[in-house]
Formats: C-alpha cells, structure tokens, sequence
C-alpha cells in the first residue's frame, strides 16, 4: 500500500513535524550562514579600506617626488600672440616679446595646365631631384620670380631626394601623387583649379628661409619646362608664398628661428608663435602645483579617516555596528599613519604645521595653503625637503607611501588579513556544504521513518476496520 501523501495513513501532522524536525537540523546552517555573511562583509570593508589607503598613497607619493618642487611654469599675456611652457630649468623673470614675423614654409605654383590626366611629355623615364637651401636676392613680386643675381646656398644638413616620373605617372595628378608617396621628400603636393586651369602646388613641409626648393629635372624636356626651377637660373614655377623665418625680439635682442616653436631664447621656456604682436612672458615658480598635491594629500587623508569612521560605526539603537568595529588591523593602521605624520623630519623645517597642515580635535586635517605659499617663497629647498627629503633623509611624502605599502602591500597586514577572512570564507563554505548534507541525510532518514510509520498505522487502521466487521457480522448471525 503506497501513501500518497505523509500524515494521511496515520491521521496525524506528520508533514509538519518534519518541517520542525528540518528546521531544528537546519539551525548549525543558519549559524554558519550568519558567518559568512560577517566575514564577507568584513571582505568587502577590507577592500575599501584598501581602496581609501591607495589613493592616500598615491598622493603621498606624489609628495615624494623632488620634481614636483622645481617645477616652472610660463604665462602669456596674450595667448593668441604666443603660447609658451617651461621646464625645471627654466629662467624665472618677465621678459618682453615682439613677434615681428612668422616662419613659414615656401610655396610653388606651376603653370596652367588644361587637364590633369593628359600626358606631360613622351613619357620617358624622368628624374626629378628637390634640393632645400636658402636663396639670397631679389624676387620679382608680379612673376614669382627671383631676378637675376639671385644665388641658391644648398643646406648641407639635408640629402636631396629624387623621384621618377615615366609613362605611368607622367599627368599633373600622376605627378601629385608620385610626390605625395615618395617617402622624406619633404614636400606636399596638390592641384589647384584657377578656374581656368590646373595648378600643381609644390609646398615644404618644413618652414624656415632653408625650406627653399631647388628642383632639377634629368629626361624629358616637357617634365622639365613644368617642374624645373634654379632661384639661380632657369624658374618655371611660380613662388606664392616665400620660406622665412620666424623673427620676435625678446627685452629687445633679436631672435631667429626655423620654426614657430622658440626653445632657446629663454632659457627652460618653450615659445610657441601664433602671430605678430606683442606680450609679456612671466616665467615662476609652479607653487600652484605644489599647493594642488598638499591639498590632495589632506583631502586623502581626511577621506581615509572617514572610511574608518563609517567602517566602525556602532547603531546604537539597534545594537549593531559596521563590519570592522573594533578591528586590530584597521586599529593598527590608523595608528601607525597617525605617529608617522606627527613625526618631526630632519631639515629647517621640521612639522606639518610649518607648511600650514594641522590636525583637529576630531583626527581630520586641515589646510592653511597661504601658510605653505608663504613658506615655499622664503624656502623653496626646505619645502621641497620637508616632504620628499633631500641628501638621504626622507620627508612625509616618501615615509608616508613606503608605511602605506607596509598595509596594502603583496605581504602588508591588511593583505594578510584579507587573506585570512579568504581562507575562513572557503572553511565555511566547506563546512556548510558538509553540514548541509548531513541534514538533508537525516531529514530523509526522518521522513523515511514517517512515511512506515503512516503505512503501519494505515494497515492498523485497515485491519481494525475489519475485524469490527467481522465481529459484527458474528453477532448479526447469532
């Protein structure tokens, strides 16, 4: 006889009382459950704070670094004149500039030609070569042209490069692009439509009066008449734009330059050159940049004291406190970061409070930056000492970094203590794996019992029934 469902042979609860049976097995997993859930939230409080402590690191690295405190910085007074950054070398002063001309490269216009895809020439193999120099004479403003008298000095500093042009790219656009793909020709090609007809402009790609062109044509005279052009001789090409020099004055002496970009004019400060005009170039010492990191080096600070704040917070009303109430590791970090920033350094100055960063009453840092603008004027060096340490002494900014990494470091005592709530994490998943079977064994065992006793009480119960029968019937007979 199969029971359909528990408790109905017997006629009693026996789905409930296996419920209640299972809940009471069930309880060693509800506590190793609860165990998991606290250490897991002390992982993930571990990891915050991991994440606090590196970016407190990060910014005391930044300390660290002597550089930060010879940095330079230069201003324009007029940006749409020049641009100019400077490096630690760099001359602090004002200096006076007048841009009077710009560097620029030379341009060269061919003459008219019908259609771009016509042959030039029989088509014979070609050779021009573009030499780059410097010209010396007069141009003839109306033609382009340099009259005669007019030499060409060749720059020893650059190879002439040569390109073929023959039956297969002898057209204005054929020629284009076999300029334009000829690697370290150094000049850029294109076609220009006057509206009456085609232009092939030949442009330097480097500026300065030594970006001139030369270009000799060796095969087919047609190629030649189109390209060839001697500033010293024959000129078939049309100069539209001349190569110069940018030329600026700096507190009245004279500057030259290849290029818009000036780097040695002042000394550390590179000048870049945007048109003619006038501005004052103020070169200082980068005290902003030196304020910005003192400044995120506090609010790091304070950020980490209030992790820890939030990490050991205790409801009192509901009697519950956050993952890492009254933790050791947490303790010990808060305490040696403590001692280390209130930890006199060797040097003129000597504290943080001297640069104008103090503690409050309720463990947070505070920042007076006019206080360390101050100092960094008088004595930049003892500063710069101060935090990242000179001669073999080491400052807040480098003791700091290397005590963080005694934290969060491969070996620090918060890896080791993240690896450690790891480690219980897996026993206690093992654990409850284990305990889990080991109930679900007995809850099965449980209801195996059930289920004979309900079958044995059904038959009871069937064999009851008949033997009332039959003794029913023995007394209807009588």
């Amino acid at each position: 006889m199969a029971i359909s469902s528990l408790g109905i042979g017997s006629n009693l609860d026996l789905s409930g009382l296996l419920d209640k049976l299972a809940a009471g097995e069930s309880q060693p997993l509800v506590v190793l459950q609860k165990r998991q859930v606290s250490f897991t939230a002390k992982l993930s409080a571990y990891g915050t704070l991991q994440n606090a402590l590196s970016s407190f690191q990060a910014a005391a690295s930044k300390l660290a670094d002597a550089k930060l405190f010879q940095g330079v910085k230069a201003a324009s007074s007029a940006t749409d004149v020049l641009s100019a950054t400077a490096t630690a070398t760099g001359a602090v002063g004002s200096y006076a500039v007048q841009v009077t001309q710009l560097a620029q490269a030379q341009s060269l216009a061919s003459g008219g030609v019908a259609s771009t895809s016509a042959a030039i020439g029989a088509g014979g193999a070609t050779t021009v070569t573009i030499a780059f120099g410097s010209i010396a004479g007069t141009l003839d403003v109306p033609t382009g042209t340099y009259n005669p008298g007019a030499t060409f000095t060749a720059d020893s500093a650059r190879t002439p490069v040569a390109l073929t042009i023959d039956s297969t790219n002898n057209t204005l656009a054929g020629i284009r692009d076999a300029v334009n793909k000829t690697a370290g020709i150094g000049v850029t090609a294109s076609i220009i439509n006057d509206g009456t007809t085609n232009r092939l402009v030949l442009t330097s790609t480097t500026t300065g009066e030594k970006s001139s062109m030369n270009i000799s044509v060796s095969g087919d005279a047609a190629v030649g008449v189109l390209l060839g052009n001697d500033p010293a001789g024959t000129q078939n090409l049309r100069q539209t734009l001349a190569a110069t020099n940018a030329a600026l004055s700096v507190n009245g002496i004279a500057v030259t330059s290849q290029t818009n970009t000036v780097e040695s004019s002042v000394q550390g400060v590179t000048m870049t050159l945007a048109k003619l005009g006038s501005s004052t170039l103020t070169v200082s010492r980068d005290a902003a940049s030196v304020e910005s990191a003192v400044s995120a080096f506090v609010n790091a600070y304070n950020s980490l004291q209030g992790t820890a704040s939030q990490l050991t917070r205790y409801d009192q009303a509901k009697k519950t406190g956050a993952a890492l109430v009254g933790d050791s590791t947490l303790r010990s970090v808060q305490t040696g970061i403590r001692a280390a920033l209130n930890t006199p350094q060797d040097g003129t100055l000597k504290v943080l409070s001297a640069v104008g960063v103090s503690f409050q009453k309720d463990g947070t840092l505070a920042f007076d930056a006019a206080k360390l603008r101050s100092a960094y004027a008088d004595n930049r060096e003892a500063v710069t000492q101060l935090f990242a340490g000179t001669g073999g002494n080491t400052g807040y900014g480098t003791q700091v970094s290397a005590l963080v990494n005694t934290f969060i470091g491969a070996d620090g005592k918060l890896s080791n203590a993240t690896a450690g709530v790891n480690t219980t994490l897996k026993s206690l998943g093992s654990q409850y794996a284990a305990t889990e079977v080991s109930v679900q064994a007995k809850v099965a065992r449980y209801r195996a019992q059930f289920t004979q006793l309900d079958l044995m009480m059904s038959r009871m119960k069937s064999t009851t029934s008949y033997l009332t029968q039959q003794f029913a019937n023995m007394n209807n007979s009588k």
